[in-house]
């Protein structure tokens, strides 16, 4: 074998790709920056527009969108505006399903669960919490179900709700089976 290896005329496969598919996802990516510099210069109402502007651009449910309105869920309870933010995590946890991973959106809904329960709304939480556990079962994240779970049987033994925290208790002690 001579030094003249690299003369064969031999395919060896290598096709370069297109690098245009990933141009939606630079701009998500810039929109989502872009938003969370409006949110750091205290423009709350520009970056929600902006944040939405992620949304709006996502083909598909993706983490960038993820993203953004796991943001939209902070500057809202920030703002005391919590209709809106209600609204926002309904719209966060349809993406626990398919667009981040089990582990990815576990996390953030833990921190966004923790993150709200320094609210002294206890019907809030209450709907949080609810609504959390609705859509968990569908997503099959026991981990999350049960820490969730704990969660709102705390807030019902806080509020002296002892039959609801007693049935809380029981689907708790039946899932360790």
């Amino acid at each position: 074998m001579g030094d003249d290896f690299m003369d064969d005329d031999e395919d060896y496969g290598f096709e370069y790709e297109d690098d245009s598919g990933s141009e939606p996802d630079v701009d998500l990516e810039n929109q989502y920056y872009t938003a969370k510099g409006l949110k750091s210069e205290g423009k709350i109402a520009e970056a929600i527009a902006s944040f939405e502007r992620v949304l709006s651009l996502e083909q598909e449910m993706g983490e960038w969108g993820f993203k953004a309105l796991k943001q939209m869920v902070k500057i809202t309870f920030n703002s005391n505006q919590f209709e809106a933010m209600l609204q926002y995590y309904q719209k966060l946890l349809k993406y626990i399903k398919t667009a981040v991973t089990k582990n990815y959106s576990e996390k953030s809904i833990n921190a966004i669960l923790d993150y709200i329960s320094t609210s002294k709304q206890m019907d809030l939480l209450q709907k949080f919490y609810e609504t959390t556990l609705d859509a968990l079962k569908d997503a099959k994240n026991e981990r999350l179900w049960f820490k969730t779970n704990t969660k709102l049987g705390k807030l019902y033994f806080d509020m002296r709700e002892f039959q609801k925290l007693e049935k809380i208790l029981k689907q708790l002690k039946s899932s360790c089976r």
